[in-house]
């Protein structure tokens, strides 16, 4: 992808290192919320499980907004294909599905203060629940394209984002659940010839 291989190397990444990074990540802030802050367990339970479905809803917006955000201008159309487009263009690339650490790393600790920011001491269950939807969601992303459904909700969700990536990349913007392109009307197909165009998504 990049004509220097250093810079090449840093924007691959290999599934384990999300499960290196945030499963520790994820521990920390029930760490936090139940041992430093005094969250009760209930409360804590709660809020990660909160926090979880604020990840699915922020998955789909940042796919559908930022993911496949088209802009008229060149730069933008370079930095939408480093973002995203370089992952339809080569689907099948297994160091590609997982977004690197010089991007993930950042984000983490960025959401973390905004989550303590708004919400104080309940925020460290908050985004221990959204980090781990996250995290879901990124080797759900991995096993949509290199992993066999054994269940039939398996299949439907892979068939989803295979719908996706090879006949409408402006549908279909959920990848770890089928919830939200329902709720949002974009569980079906735009028709949109640009749309089906690899190039474009």
């Amino acid at each position: 992808m990049f004509e220097s291989d250093f810079l090449d190397f840093f924007s691959r990444c290999h599934p384990v290192a999300v499960v290196v990074l945030y499963v520790p990540g994820v521990l920390v802030g029930l760490f936090e919320s139940l041992l430093r802050v005094g969250v009760s367990t209930l409360t804590t339970t709660l809020l990660f499980m909160l926090g979880f479905a604020f990840w699915t809803l922020a998955e789909y917006w940042l796919h559908r907004l930022v993911f496949h955000w088209q802009s008229p201008t060149a730069w933008g159309k370079r930095l939408h294909f480093l973002l995203h487009g370089v992952h339809h263009r080569w689907p099948l690339d297994r160091y590609r599905l997982i977004m690197p650490p010089g991007a993930s790393i950042p984000l983490y600790f960025g959401f973390l203060g905004l989550f303590l920011l708004g919400f104080e001491r309940f925020g460290w269950a908050l985004h221990a629940g959204f980090v781990a939807g996250y995290l879901f969601y990124d080797l759900t992303h991995f096993w949509l394209h290199h992993g066999v459904p054994r269940s039939s909700y398996g299949r439907r969700l892979k068939r989803n984002h295979m719908l996706h990536h090879f006949k409408d990349s402006a549908s279909r913007f959920a990848v770890s659940n089928l919830v939200w392109d329902r709720v949002f009307g974009t569980e079906r197909e735009t028709i949109s010839p640009k749309s089906r165009e690899p190039r474009s998504c």
